[in-house]
């Protein structure tokens, strides 16, 4: 029995889908954020602001160190993280992956980002992974989403909130634009997953909307 799982567990591995997810997995890990922000900047973000890896808090706590390198790092982070899904899946696609396929690896990618085997399976929010991926697969409800989440930062200054109305808006125009689920696939179920992981994540942050509590970023 045992034998019998162990060798199916390697036949995944070693299957064309199983290396394109556990590929997608250990990339989107890399704590692009934690990296930057220690080796460039000298702080553990780990330690300080809201504990988080994601762009944000690299800006929030470099920001009193040296308010120019934050921004640089805090960008860099941003496009790094949303870069790291979307390159795999592009070489997914291009060595002729299914659509099923691509969609499994967005969501490995995500969950590299969110649960990151690098520092002890804690990571970030999810968002800047889960829009780089999504703009690969569906460009024109990311987009959408890229606009509304531009206005609500501008507007709330409340980065947590604006990811989360954000968020809902690539769901909602999904749902309009693809009516019989998503292009290659037809089912929804891989973008709600990813939502649903970015959704959770923020679960503090709610918690802190919900008090008045968070923070806005000025």
């Amino acid at each position: 029995m045992l034998s019998s799982i162990l060798q199916g567990i390697l036949n995944f591995i070693t299957s064309f889908n199983g290396s394109f997810y556990i590929i997608a997995y250990l990339v989107g890990g890399i704590p692009f954020g934690y990296i930057l922000a220690k080796y460039i900047g000298g702080v553990n973000v780990k330690e300080e602001g809201s504990g988080n890896i994601g762009a944000t808090n690299v800006l929030r706590v470099l920001k009193a160190k040296d308010a120019k390198l934050a921004k640089k790092l805090g960008a860099l982070t941003l496009l790094l993280d949303a870069l790291k899904g979307a390159v795999v899946i592009l070489i997914a696609k291009y060595m002729g992956a299914s659509d099923f396929t691509l969609w499994s690896i967005a969501v490995f990618a995500v969950i590299g980002h969110c649960y990151t085997p690098f520092l002890n399976f804690e990571g970030g929010k999810g968002v800047a992974t889960g829009f780089g991926v999504l703009m690969v697969l569906i460009p024109i409800p990311t987009l959408i989403a890229l606009a509304v989440w531009f206005l609500a930062a501008k507007l709330l200054k409340v980065s947590s909130l604006s990811s989360l109305i954000a968020l809902f808006s690539i769901l909602i125009s999904s749902y309009i634009l693809y009516p019989k689920g998503l292009p290659g696939i037809e089912t929804f179920m891989p973008l709600n997953v990813i939502a649903f992981i970015i959704f959770y994540k923020h679960i503090p942050n709610i918690v802190r909307l919900l008090k008045k509590e968070e923070g806005k970023v000025v």
